[in-house]
């Protein structure tokens, strides 16, 4: 039987202090909403439904490595624990030393390679797992958007057609033309809905 091969108790201690730092993404915004005026969202939230889509169109692509699109996704934005997010009128101003922060990250534990290497690709954008994830990034701020668009903030239209124009993968574009046809209420409040068996109807006798 293989052994395992153990590790030191410092560098325990730096997995356990990555992962503390891996949940201040759970309390930093995503800025773009400060210039939109309405709605909120973490960068964890945004991970979250990033890790979803993608996961979704690399099922429907068939093709790509789908461990390797999930850990695009799970990592894409983890400079942000130590840039938080900046929006394109931050980054106008502020110098963003994201590859730093990616390696100080890296180098902090005995993995850190296999974070490197994997926000490396995804950052070259050449193969097609790393085209897939970033559709899925501009997906689910579409998503977002749509959201506000929904409760009544119509500028954020103009903002979902210049994040449209970014979408590579056939999948992608097919997905977001649904996207913009679809309430997003629509997955529990359509008349469709609420003829299925989960849905509480108070005026059936």
């Amino acid at each position: 039987m293989k052994k395992i091969k153990k590790h030191k108790d410092d560098s325990i201690k730096k997995v356990a202090n990555l992962l503390f730092e891996y949940g201040i993404l759970a309390k930093t915004p995503r800025s773009g909403f400060y210039f939109l005026g309405t709605g909120d969202q973490t960068v964890a939230e945004h991970i979250n439904r990033v890790s979803f889509i993608g996961y979704a169109l690399a099922t429907m692509d068939g093709t790509v490595d789908i461990l390797k699109v999930l850990k695009m996704c799970l990592l894409h934005d983890i400079s942000e624990t130590r840039i938080s997010d900046l929006n394109y009128v931050h980054q106008k101003y502020v110098e963003k030393k994201e590859h730093q922060a990616v390696k100080d990250i890296s180098d902090s534990v005995h993995f850190g390679k296999d974070i490197f290497d994997t926000i490396e690709e995804y950052e070259e954008r050449k193969s097609k797992e790393s085209i897939l994830v970033k559709d899925a990034d501009n997906l689910e701020w579409i998503l977002a958007l749509k959201e506000e668009v929904d409760t009544g903030n119509t500028r954020a239209l103009k903002w979902i057609a210049s994040a449209m124009k970014r979408l590579k993968t056939p999948n992608a574009k097919k997905i977001v033309k649904e996207i913009m046809k679809t309430d997003s209420n629509d997955w529990w409040f359509d008349k469709e809905s609420q003829k299925s068996n989960w849905w509480i109807n108070r005026d059936k006798k």
